[in-house]
């Protein structure tokens, strides 16, 4: 091969759909503080996603701490995954808050409603679920322990842009959602993120976090931070979002090769598609090697396939975490750690030729 195949890359729009945005931003002299460009790709985004408002901010680790502010959850500790990239909880830690883990579902890679209760006490001051993989959480069952306790419950979706389940967007589950906009996303402004709000009021809040907590010229209405998106990346943002229909089309068909090409390998298993109900953006295509997982991904690794143990190790096997967990309540999760121990997410992008996805197929069956 003539340059390694990662796990994901770039979903790029065209260069000339760039240009004539570029020039305008240079000739308005307005590179960031909320320009034009800023305020379309807000639109476009609110009304492509169908959800009431959206705050773009500079990454999606800055979107979980503005959503964290907003909600007025500063202290105390918050229930979280173990399986999510460390992100998710470095955001908490930032924020003054103790990450509290709980498993994941046996039957999937998200929160179990169950373990998630057990975890609560009257330190608990709100829930962060993740919807990995773009695959969504048991929304209902969070949020009726949400509920009994009285607690917000936030979703981080990064992985999740427009993904829909029974007719609406997955976005407006819980009190608050974040995206991420890095460039290995389904949809990206090179660097960057959002935050979902349900209301103007919320919106108008988040957004003055992300501006330092300016209010007006001379006003300060609360302790805010630097989290907004310039220009050239809204620019981007909003080349980009006239081609990601197609490129989940492309995903999606990809997706399906993979499910013919390995469904009957007996040595690993692939994961199944979520819900008739559900509609997915088929960001990432894990499967589970039960044994000899990282020699596969050597193997692989020697062939130019560079595939990703994503995610693994856990999160509270890094040093940091371990740290935490010696002086709070063990969460031996199980079945997280079976997902990290045997996990492999295979190339999967709009531009990876089928092809090369065969030869990818043919050598796992090889090598299984």
């Amino acid at each position: 091969m003539d340059r390694p195949i990662f796990v994901t890359r770039p979903d790029m729009p065209p260069l000339e759909e760039l240009e004539p945005m570029l020039r305008q931003i240079w000739q308005s002299r307005i590179l960031t503080n909320g320009g034009e460009f800023h305020a379309r790709l807000e639109q476009e985004l609110a009304r492509y996603l169908d959800v009431p408002y959206v705050s773009l901010t500079a990454n999606g680790t800055l979107s979980l701490m503005l959503a964290l502010r907003a909600l007025g959850i500063e202290q105390g500790e918050v229930i979280t995954t173990p399986y999510s990239f460390v992100a998710t909880t470095h955001a908490l830690q930032w924020s003054g808050l103790r990450p509290v883990f709980a498993d994941i579902s046996p039957k999937g890679f998200a929160l179990d409603p169950d373990r998630v209760e057990e975890q609560i006490t009257p330190r608990t001051k709100a829930i962060l679920a993740v919807h990995v993989y773009g695959h969504p959480c048991d929304c209902a069952g969070l949020r009726r322990v949400a509920g009994r306790y009285g607690l917000p419950l936030i979703y981080d979706a990064s992985h999740a842009f427009g993904v829909r389940m029974q007719g609406r967007s997955l976005l407006e589950q819980g009190d608050m959602a974040t995206l991420s906009f890095h460039a290995t996303k389904v949809f990206n402004t090179i660097e960057g993120g959002a935050v979902i709000c349900r209301s103007l009021a919320m919106k108008q809040e988040i957004d003055r976090l992300r501006n330092f907590g300016f209010a007006g010229e001379t006003e300060i209405t609360g302790i805010g931070i630097n989290a907004k998106l310039d220009e050239l990346r809204c620019a981007y943002g909003l080349a980009a979002l006239r081609h990601v229909d197609d490129a989940i089309a492309r995903r999606r068909s990809l997706d399906a090769i993979y499910r013919r090409e390995l469904g009957a390998v007996p040595a690993l298993t692939v994961p199944p598609a979520p819900a008739e109900d559900v509609e997915w953006n088929y960001s990432h295509f894990p499967v589970l090697v039960p044994q000899g997982r990282d020699r596969l991904y050597e193997r692989l690794k020697s062939d130019g396939i560079l595939t990703r143990r994503y995610f693994y190790p856990l999160i509270t096997d890094f040093e940091p975490y371990r740290t935490l967990l010696a002086s709070q309540k063990i969460c031996e999760a199980p079945n997280a750690r079976r997902a990290a121990d045997s996990v492999l997410c295979l190339p999967l992008y709009p531009d990876l030729p089928e092809q090369t996805l065969l030869r990818i197929t043919d050598l796992i069956k090889k090598y299984c």
